[in-house]
């Protein structure tokens, strides 16, 4: 059950990189945040792809493929993209930022059920959410919310994941609608890694570190 908590681990490491790294993008948390988007997609298609097609059939899954991304995409308009490193909160505005507060939320809640079936799964979710968080909490702690609403942001924010898990494993939930929410699943999925990747090369430009940082997520996951 412990494995089931390496999101919430997730979250409180990129905390500390936020810190260490003095609330700046580094390089190497850009660097981490193309490893994790070649991770999540590769685990994606490795794993929870095969596994959703062999219980839907194959129109349905891709209808819920397509939904997932669509649902992302939307999510996406209140979030500012900061499910794949994209985080904009004015410094002035000392407004909660109540959209990207809901929407991060929605998407980590539905990203933590696929965690039950797929072990390995819970894996391409830390490494994914580990860049996300220190970017997160970076812009946080550049703007003037309160400390108690940054930490209550973060605690809840972290919780999510799991609690997602949770329901997936003890509500009495049709095994067909689970699998329909899985493959809702890998469209949010293959839109964030994709996304990820797709922006890896600045202006186009070929970045040895960054190639071999997807390199290294796509061969770590096919050897899971």
């Amino acid at each position: 059950m412990n494995k089931y908590l390496f999101p919430i681990y997730a979250i409180a490491i990129g905390v500390v990189i936020a810190f260490l790294t003095k609330r700046q993008q580094s390089i190497y948390t850009k660097l981490l945040l193309s490893f994790s988007g070649a991770f999540l997609l590769a685990l994606t298609l490795f794993d929870l792809l095969p596994e959703v097609y062999q219980h839907l059939d194959t129109k349905r899954t891709g209808l819920f493929i397509m939904c997932g991304i669509l649902l992302q995409i939307i999510l996406e308009f209140f979030s500012k993209g900061a499910e794949h490193g994209h985080v904009h909160i004015h410094k002035e505005d000392t407004k909660f930022p109540w959209l990207l507060f809901v929407s991060l939320c929605i998407h980590s809640f539905l990203e933590g059920f696929p965690i039950h079936q797929h072990n390995d799964m819970v894996y391409g979710v830390l490494i994914h959410k580990i860049p996300i968080a220190a970017l997160l909490t970076s812009f946080l702690l550049k703007s003037k919310h309160m400390k108690e609403q940054i930490i209550s942001f973060l605690l809840i924010f972290a919780a999510m994941t799991p609690l997602g898990t949770l329901v997936s494993n003890t509500t009495a939930i049709s095994p067909i609608y689970l699998t329909s929410i899985n493959a809702l699943v890998i469209g949010i999925f293959l839109h964030i890694s994709t996304t990820i990747l797709f922006e890896a090369s600045e202006g186009h430009k070929f970045n040895l570190s960054k190639l071999v940082a997807i390199c290294l997520g796509i061969l770590i996951a096919y050897f899971i």
